[in-house]
């Protein structure tokens, strides 16, 4: 469970720290006061996007923490598998993303990838948005989410790597049974490739580091003289910017003695002498060194045409590629020439391998399939009548799995498995099922995910759900059974959820407002809780558009007394 989130210099947010809840929290506010942004540094902080974009103007780092009360055994297995300890049952997640463009993480004390801080969030929080409301329009997603649903992920994953090295078996006996001609011919063009490609001996990131160097080499005259004005500008005699200081460093102090007030400025004073000074010895040491090697240049440049013409020959980008599709082709090519080199023994060998791979990927397909079979009928009826209590009372959902085509066993399988699966629903009483992204609207789409994330949620152990504009396309009634829904779903997870509309924020246990205000010279957003009188204020704007009418008020207060209790 979420508990706290500070954050500092992100986006719009210059500061604000956000005490969270159990149950069900609503964030609202006027249209672009920043909501989004505030669910935008906790998605960063759970390892999501980093990019200069983030960081408040003026500033030179966005920062975000969060603090989770760690309740799933598998978020403290991945813990303890890592040698972090949580304190007092909770972990603070912390980044930083810097105008250099660099990001840093942290779970607890320990440094860690933006991968490992991923892979242990998934464990603590499920943020759902409208980039996620749009997977599910793609009918190559709802075979992952009836993964998720059947709990099968990690068989999946096992199947996908069998079957893997089943089409590289394949393609290495294809190569082995090639005709001999076409295999002599073949042999021969690549060994001629790898010794060309090995004889050169490419590193990895060697053309970005040529380039570099000719850029300078090639550049000598105009840089020497860019940094010759530049040392003369620090120090030349009377109107350098260190003469200058000088006289400067001399006087202040003078100064000073008889008025200490200038004390502070005498110290700045001091310190930035000192630090243009050495500045200014950086430059003249940089251009003593500067040398320029018309012998170097020939070299870089050589090595560049050399590193071009293998860029053209072998990669599909040409020039465009880089010294690692070089050595990613040298390597292709090693392996092709090490099969078709391969004798007859090789050929029974991977025949054998092939027959008892087919037989394992056609033995756990059909396992996978008999349990999808068995989760689709569940998920089906599961998220139907959720639906029903959404609002859309006559709608029928169904999960469609059908075999892929073909004869042969082998042809019936895909990376995934011998299924293909889509979602189906008939949003009316005697419509026909069609597929889900052939006619579902906003408003159904939005219902639909909510529907999947419950049953999905009731069978992991992530502590916190969050929904951004899950309330895209409805209103009225139905937004009553969604704000329903949200907050009986809140008695097994914290939910918190972005909304515009009153009739699904009155349900909540707790409520965020976030306002967007400006002094003038800059514009921030801020995050505050709001309860009792201000609270009926803000869900009587969100009604009318008015806080401030009777009317609105009253209707506010009785909406908030018949659906806010627990």
């Amino acid at each position: 469970m979420l508990e706290e989130l500070d954050i500092k210099d992100f986006a719009l947010i210059d500061k604000a720290h956000i005490d969270f809840k159990k149950g069900f929290t609503v964030l609202s506010g006027e249209t672009g006061a920043g909501k989004s942004i505030l669910i935008g540094s906790l998605a960063f902080v759970l390892g999501g996007k980093a990019g200069l974009e983030q960081i408040r103007t003026g500033a030179h780092e966005a920062s975000v923490s969060a603090v989770f009360l760690v309740e799933s055994k598998e978020a403290l297995a991945w813990l303890d598998e890592h040698g972090i300890e949580p304190e007092d049952g909770r972990i603070l997640l912390r980044r930083v993303v810097r105008d250099t463009g660099k990001s840093s993480s942290w779970i607890g004390s320990t440094p860690v990838t933006r991968a490992d801080l991923q892979s242990f969030a998934d464990f603590l929080a499920d943020i759902h948005g409208q980039h996620e409301q749009q997977s599910l329009m793609k009918v190559t997603e709802h075979r992952r989410y009836l993964d998720i649903y059947a709990g099968i992920v990690d068989e999946v994953a096992a199947f996908t790597s069998y079957y893997q090295k089943l089409v590289e078996k394949r393609k290495a006996l294809s190569a082995l049974n090639t005709n001999e001609a076409e295999r002599r011919n073949r042999i021969e063009m690549l060994g001629f490739a790898v010794d060309e490609i090995s004889s050169a001996k490419i590193k990895p990131e060697e053309d970005v580091e040529l380039e570099a160097e000719e850029n300078k080499l090639s550049s000598y005259e105009k840089l020497y003289g860019d940094i010759d004005e530049i040392t003369q500008i620090f120090s030349s005699e009377g109107s350098g910017i260190i003469p200058l200081l000088k006289r400067l460093k001399n006087v202040v102090p003078h100064a000073a003695m008889f008025d200490q007030s200038l004390g502070e400025l005498d110290s700045r004073l001091q310190s930035s002498f000192y630090e243009l000074d050495d500045i200014s010895e950086e430059f003249k040491n940089y251009k003593n060194s500067l040398v320029f090697d018309p012998q170097r240049l020939e070299e870089v440049q050589n090595r560049l045409e050399l590193i071009n013409k293998l860029k053209k020959k072998y990669c599909t980008l040409g020039i465009n590629a880089t010294c690692r599709d070089i050595i990613a082709y040298g390597e292709q090519a090693q392996k092709e020439l090490e099969n078709l080199t391969g004798n007859d023994a090789n050929r029974e060998l991977l025949e054998k391998e092939i027959s008892a791979l087919e037989k394992q990927v056609y033995l756990a397909a059909k396992k996978i399939h008999g349990q999808r079979e068995a989760a689709s009928s569940r998920m089906s009826a599961q998220i139907q009548e959720i639906l029903k209590k959404l609002g859309m009372q006559s709608a029928k959902f169904s999960v469609r799995l059908t075999e892929k085509p073909g004869d042969e066993i082998t042809q019936k399988c895909g990376p995934y498995g011998m299924d293909d699966i889509e979602f189906l629903i008939a949003a009316n009483a005697g419509s026909p099922m069609y597929g889900l992204a052939k006619i579902a609207s906003g408003g159904e789409i939005s219902r639909v995910m909510l529907a999947l994330k419950t049953v999905l949620a009731e069978g992991d152990n992530t502590g916190t759900l969050v929904f951004d504009e899950i309330d895209t396309g409805i209103g009225g009634e139905v937004a009553v059974s969604v704000g329903e829904h949200m907050k009986k779903l809140a008695a097994k997870k914290q939910i918190l959820c972005i909304t515009h509309l009153a009739s699904i924020a009155v349900y909540a246990h707790n409520q965020l407002k976030i306002q967007k205000g400006s002094d003038g010279d800059t514009t921030s957003t801020k995050v505050f809780p709001i309860t009792d009188k201000s609270r009926v204020e803000e869900i009587a704007r969100m009604l009318s558009g008015d806080a401030t009418s009777q009317a609105s008020l009253e209707h506010a207060a009785s909406m908030l007394q018949k659906f806010g209790g627990e």
